[in-house]
């Protein structure tokens, strides 16, 4: 009997000690140094940041997957304001005349996505340029009736925070208001009864994944970076909306229930599959979307609003995988899928494999070193 007292209480000190190691925050200056080093490997090889990406035709740097890059590096700058970072951004920003991608008429949010950084700098140095071309664009969404632009739920993620930056900038409700306007219709409408499923917490990435479509094992098909997307929005939102704005609870209950389904699906190995429900199908670690995950779930712990002794195992978890497993010693970051819209897509997803635009992933990772950076 004193044998077994004996192992049982080691086996519960060993438990107990597994805690606290899973639990423990990641080295705030080693978070630093890591989230600097992918960011220094981007703006080291993209050293002329007005020059148009290539990748089967030019496009104009001003396109979704490069403003997801200077989200994270705005992020960045906040935390440690590199003025090099501040120039880098500025720059950018200048060369495309604080324009959307297309220009002012385009009601598609990849192509607006660019004005979340142009309110940021705005913010830092005010002058009339800077914002006047992302206001007119997102007044025109405000003033028309239509709703339904967030037909693929990237699109929340690309567009919504813009409404929010400026409902903040202005203090005019009227922004808020077309925000809402335009996530529930996304949320409840489109595919018929919406993009989001209330029972499960997850988002169908558009239309095309509404059941009866399934997965190969019989589950309903919730891309990991899609999901992602919609995630860091609604942290993007709150992090801009007024405690007592009209929509804030309706917007962080949906963050809690994704927080929660999300919480479900991780990996062993800390990262997320591609398909959150169904491993077996192009199943293996995925940067982008894990990076999304962490930084929505560390955002909530910093803030108050997700329990620190639940969820901070999985930041820290999936921090640790994505460090080790992911980022290589020149800072260039493996395992993240391409472009596209389901797990097939951007395929292979390796450690060394480029995808085919390597900026939204390493944007996503440098929004969730910010968060990481911190946790106390």
């Amino acid at each position: 009997m004193k044998k077994k007292k004996i192992v049982a209480l080691f086996l519960l000190f060993t438990l107990n000690l597994g805690n606290a190691f899973a639990q423990t925050v990641p080295d705030q200056k080693e978070t630093l140094k890591t989230t600097m080093l992918v960011n220094d490997y981007f703006m080291k090889k993209y050293a002329d940041c007005t020059t148009p990406t290539y990748v089967g035709k030019l496009r104009s740097s001003n396109l979704w997957t490069r403003a997801v890059y200077y989200e994270g590096l705005m992020e960045l700058h906040k935390i440690y304001p590199r003025e090099d970072y501040y120039d880098y951004a500025y720059t950018w920003a200048s060369f495309h005349k604080w324009s959307p991608r297309y220009g002012n008429t385009t009601r598609n949010a990849d192509d607006q996505c660019c004005g979340q950084t142009y309110i940021d700098l705005y913010n830092i140095c005010p002058s009339p340029e800077k914002i006047k071309n992302i206001k007119i664009t997102m007044d025109m969404l405000v003033n028309t009736p239509q709703n339904d632009d967030w037909s693929w739920i990237d699109a929340i993620q690309m567009g919504m925070p813009i409404l929010a930056k400026l409902g903040n900038t202005y203090k005019e409700q009227k922004y808020f208001n077309k925000m809402w306007d335009m996530y529930s219709y996304s949320r409840n409408k489109h595919g018929v009864n919406g993009l989001y499923n209330a029972k499960e917490g997850l988002w169908w990435r558009d239309k095309d994944f509404v059941p009866p479509y399934k997965e190969p094992n019989g589950a309903n098909c919730y891309w990991s970076r899609g999901n992602g997307w919609v995630y860091a929005a609604l942290v993007r939102v709150m992090n801009e909306i007024p405690t007592n704005e009209t929509h804030r609870q309706d917007y962080m209950n949906d963050f809690l229930a994704m927080s929660k389904a999300l919480k479900k699906c991780q990996r062993e190995d800390g990262f997320w599959n591609a398909s959150l429900l169904d491993p077996s199908n192009f199943g293996g670690k995925e940067t982008s979307g894990t990076s999304l995950f962490v930084y929505g779930m560390a955002w909530g712990i910093n803030n108050g609003y997700l329990n620190r002794a639940e969820y901070l195992p999985i930041v820290v978890k999936a921090w640790n995988a994505m460090v080790k497993d992911a980022v290589h010693p020149n800072g260039f970051l493996g395992y993240v899928q391409g472009t596209g819209k389901e797990p097939k897509d951007g395929q292979p997803v390796t450690y060394d494999h480029a995808p085919d635009f390597e900026d939204y992933g390493i944007g996503c990772f440098i929004l969730a070193g910010t968060e990481v950076y911190k946790l106390k």
